[in-house]
């Protein structure tokens, strides 16, 4: 939805404020821009005026050792333990012999890559790696690894991907980011599934932190039908649409101010990468205790393309410990849960 000056400022009163500086300001389609017809050869490009060459050349120093202290930072603790449980799920299951990587979705993942990245070009190579979605497609196009889809390849050694949940049993919700629909195809497609999280998504039961409810996946024009069955059927009153929110005017007006407005509207429903609507449907403890069950049932409903319940597929689920709350020890220590039942907490690599 698009908003003219005049409906911004009905919609937003507090901007009137600012009314007759944005009236100067020129819209879109009324400014010019002249473009040079020719190339640009680096002859004609100028020092900036005002600098001689010791000024320019410490400004340049200056944004060096800003840019540097920016890549040394230290990450947040939550960041901290996405990075601990991906280096270490990396460094234990995709070894040399793999070909044929999934890459799955979520925030953990860019720490997936980086990690594959720092084994090494040679590696790398002969390697192909499939993407869940947009975003796991973009890392894998950026950091210059070999691109293929599950169609070339439906055979996969090994797929690491994030969670929005973990349980006792290695269930799991995902469908946060509205792409479970294609990571469950690339982890029933693997040899071997791995999880990776921070601590918080570690719990006992589903639903414990992750309270938006169970995602799923369902074609346009059965969403409605789909929703009534949910709320009056299998239990969930608080079954809703996922609808997408825009917000974030920004508006610049040079020398003058910088103004950030919010402004929140509905967008519309929010559609998946495979032009299907989400639908968050919350389920009371006990129908979550075998979330098995829930999920089969979801599935039988017509319309129903996928549900965000991982239920008996993941190997193991690597979780980083660096955590920020209070009764949490930051050891930068991982805890792995195994299919088996198994629970250990072990070391991180030594340069994470």
């Amino acid at each position: 939805m698009l908003l003219c000056r005049s409906q911004l400022f009905r919609t937003v009163p507090f901007v009137s404020v600012f009314r007759r500086q944005l009236a100067k300001m020129p819209l879109p389609s009324q400014v010019h821009y002249d473009v040079p017809t020719t190339p640009i050869t680096p002859q004609q490009i100028k020092p900036v005026v005002g600098l001689g060459p010791s000024e320019s050349s410490g400004m340049s120093r200056l944004a060096a050792a800003a840019a540097s202290a920016l890549a040394k930072a230290p990450l947040d603790p939550i960041e901290q333990s996405k990075k601990l449980a991906a280096y270490t799920a990396v460094d234990n299951h995709v070894k040399p012999e793999h070909r044929v990587i999934g890459i799955g979705s979520g925030s953990t993942v860019p720490y997936v890559v980086e990690r594959i990245v720092q084994q090494g070009e040679e590696v790398n190579k002969g390697r192909v790696f499939i993407p869940t979605g947009f975003q796991s497609k973009q890392l894998i196009v950026e950091a210059g690894l070999g691109l293929g889809d599950v169609d070339q390849y439906p055979t996969i050694d090994v797929t690491l991907d994030g969670a929005d949940e973990v349980d006792h049993a290695l269930n799991c919700v995902k469908g946060g980011g509205a792409c479970h629909l294609r990571e469950k195809v690339l982890a029933e497609a693997a040899t071997t599934f791995i999880l990776v999280a921070d601590h918080r998504k570690n719990v006992q039961y589903l639903g414990t932190n992750f309270v938006q409810g169970v995602p799923i996946e369902v074609v346009p024009f059965a969403y409605a039908k789909v929703l009534q069955n949910l709320r009056h059927i299998l239990g969930s009153p608080k079954a809703t649409l996922r609808m997408a929110v825009k917000k974030g005017w920004f508006l610049q007006v040079p020398f003058t101010f910088e103004l950030l407005v919010n402004i929140f509207w509905a967008a519309g429903p929010v559609v998946s990468d495979n032009g299907n609507f989400i639908i968050d449907a919350p389920f009371e403890r006990e129908k979550m205790i075998d979330p098995y069950v829930i999920m089969a049932q979801i599935k039988m409903l017509t319309g129903v393309v996928e549900v965000g319940l991982f239920c008996h597929m993941a190997k193991a689920a690597y979780f980083g410990n660096s955590a920020s709350l209070p009764f949490r020890t930051s050891d930068g220590s991982v805890t792995v849960r195994w299919q088996d039942g198994q629970v250990e907490t072990i070391a991180p690599p030594a340069d994470v």
